[in-house]
Formats: structure tokens, C-alpha cells, sequence
């Protein structure tokens, strides 16, 4: 019978929707820190707070799932960090230059079309899509026209940055999905937040100006994005898909949408337009159809 946490599926449900939370309000931290750092300097910070936040793991496990006694080569963990790293340097410099010109609502709602975009890029690798996907797709694409096109002409700078951002942040699903089944959880994470600080930082060194007045300023952003998006977050996703159904999971998990769109409405006072908001809930509902599985029996 399979080990669990002790944690029931309420539980687990409830741990995976505080990951959303933080997740969602880790948009507002994004746009508040960008007022004082660049995009590569905040990402190199943030990524190696989380990197280092996660090391004691290394030695202790995770509560409730006790480190791993399976020998792993080094060389395996290292290319696997390389390989997940340099994805989601990608996905993340995409999505903080993104936030520089949209809002964190509607960065929140494009980015979660990564659930869509899964199943969609999965075709390359052999995977099957079934027909809820495609009109998860539809949808989705008629809400982002209504959130953030500009008349005929194309989508919003900011809009479009975090688009592609998302579709990265879709192949490095689908990477981390490969790694993981021969690669420690927590050492493949620790090994790709390393990555993005490093190459983050160097870019930064090359493209950016940062002072540490700048980075004082930003400090509580950095703080937020790398311990609880990054660490904490990042914890409770692993400790709450023990016990959740992983069709649940993934909708939870989207809400992180909405948490980003009622944070940018508290925090940052930004609002959306009556045709954008239509879109964000055409884009929602898009994210849920595409993990509709109706042949799927839930259990607990």
C-alpha cells in the first residue's frame, strides 16, 4: 500500500491552495521589486534565496517524507539541474520583464495557461490530448484576445513576454516530469534554483545597473518571492500532491490566477476593464476544461 504524509485530501487540497495564494501574490512582489532592481538582478536574488532556503532539506527530507536513501550519481542530479535551470532561467526572465509592463492580474491569467499549454506540447514527445484540451485551448485563446489584444494589431508588449514566458514554463513541466523519476525531488529543485541565480546574476552583471539602495528597497519583494514563492511554496505543492488527485491539484494550483489578479487589486489599486475581465473568466475556464478527464474515478 502506498506511504503517505498522514495528511488527508482536505488537507492536501488546502496545502496546495495556500501554494496558489502565494503564488498569485508573488506577481504583486514581482511589480513592487521592479520600482528599485532589474528583472535578472531580482530573479538572481530571489532564486538563490530559495536555493539556499532549500539546502537543509538536502540532509533532513521533507516533514513528513524522510530523505531518500536511494543512491543517486552526482553527474545525473547535475546535468538534470542544468537541463531544468536553464529552462526556467528562460521562463522566469520572460515573466519578470513581462510584469515590468502589465499588471500582475493579467500576468497571473496568461501565466496559468501553462496547464494548457502541457498537454498541447506533450504531442511532441508521443503524448495523447484529448478533446477537452483543445477546447480548453479555444477558449483560452478567445479570453487572452479579450484581455489583452490591442484591436487586430497584436497583444501588449508586457502580455506577450509573459505568453511565451508561460510556454516555457510548460516545457519545463513537462522537463521536470521526465527528471523526476530518476532524480531526488530535492535535489533536482536545489540544483535549478542554482542554475537561474548564477546565469541570472551574471546577466545581471552584464545588462543591469544594480546598487544596494535598489536592493534594500526591494528587499521585502526579493524576500517574499524567494523564501515563500520559491522555498515555501515549492514545499507545500510536494507535501500537498501525495494525497491530492492530480486532476484537483492542477486546478487548485491555477488559481494562483486569481490570487494575482485580487492582489493587484488590493496592493497595487489595478483594475481591469469589463472586456478584460470576461477574458480572464473565458481563460480560467479554459485552464479548468483542459483537466476535465471524463473517464477519470477520483479516489481519496
Amino acid at each position: 500500500m502506498k506511504k503517505t504524509t498522514g495528511l488527508s485530501v482536505k488537507q492536501a487540497n488546502l496545502l496546495l491552495l495556500l501554494a496558489s495564494a502565494i503564488w498569485g501574490f508573488a506577481f504583486v512582489a514581482q511589480r513592487l521589486g521592479m520600482r528599485h532592481v532589474g528583472p535578472l538582478t531580482f530573479n538572481g536574488i530571489r532564486f538563490a534565496i530559495g536555493a539556499v532556503a532549500l539546502m537543509p532539506f538536502l540532509v533532513w527530507g521533507l516533514p513528513g517524507r524522510p530523505r531518500s536513501t536511494r543512491k543517486v550519481s552526482l553527474g545525473r542530479v547535475v546535468r538534470g539541474g542544468l537541463l531544468a535551470g536553464v529552462v526556467l532561467m528562460v521562463a522566469a526572465t520572460l515573466q519578470q520583464y513581462g510584469v515590468v509592463f502589465t499588471t500582475a492580474g493579467k500576468a497571473g491569467f496568461i501565466t496559468s495557461l501553462y496547464v494548457v499549454f502541457v498537454p498541447v506540447l506533450g504531442l511532441l514527445v508521443g503524448q495523447k490530448t484529448g478533446r477537452f484540451v483543445w477546447f480548453g485551448v479555444i477558449l483560452s485563446a478567445v479570453g487572452l484576445y479579450l484581455l489583452s489584444a490591442k484591436g487586430l494589431v497584436g497583444i501588449e508588449l508586457g502580455d506577450g513576454l509573459v505568453l511565451i514566458g508561460a510556454m516555457f514554463w510548460a516545457v519545463h513541466m513537462l522537463v521536470i516530469g521526465r527528471l523526476a523519476v530518476d532524480t531526488p525531488a530535492i535535489e533536482l529543485a536545489v540544483g535549478q534554483f542554482l542554475v537561474v541565480a548564477i546565469l541570472s546574476s551574471v546577466g545581471a552583471l552584464i545588462f543591469e545597473t544594480a546598487t544596494w539602495s535598489g536592493i534594500r528597497a526591494a528587499l521585502v519583494p526579493i524576500l517574499y518571492a524567494g523564501l515563500l514563492s520559491v522555498a515555501v511554496a515549492y514545499t507545500l505543492q510536494v507535501l500537498g500532491q501525495t494525497r491530492a488527485h492530480p486532476a484537483h491539484a492542477a486546478i487548485i494550483l491555477s488559481m494562483e490566477s486569481v490570487f494575482a489578479a485580487v492582489g493587484g487589486w488590493i496592493v497595487l489599486s489595478e483594475g481591469l476593464s469589463p472586456k478584460a475581465l470576461v477574458g480572464c473568466a473565458l481563460m480560467l475556464g479554459g485552464v479548468l476544461l483542459a483537466q476535465f478527464q471524463p473517464n477519470s474515478k477520483l479516489q481519496d
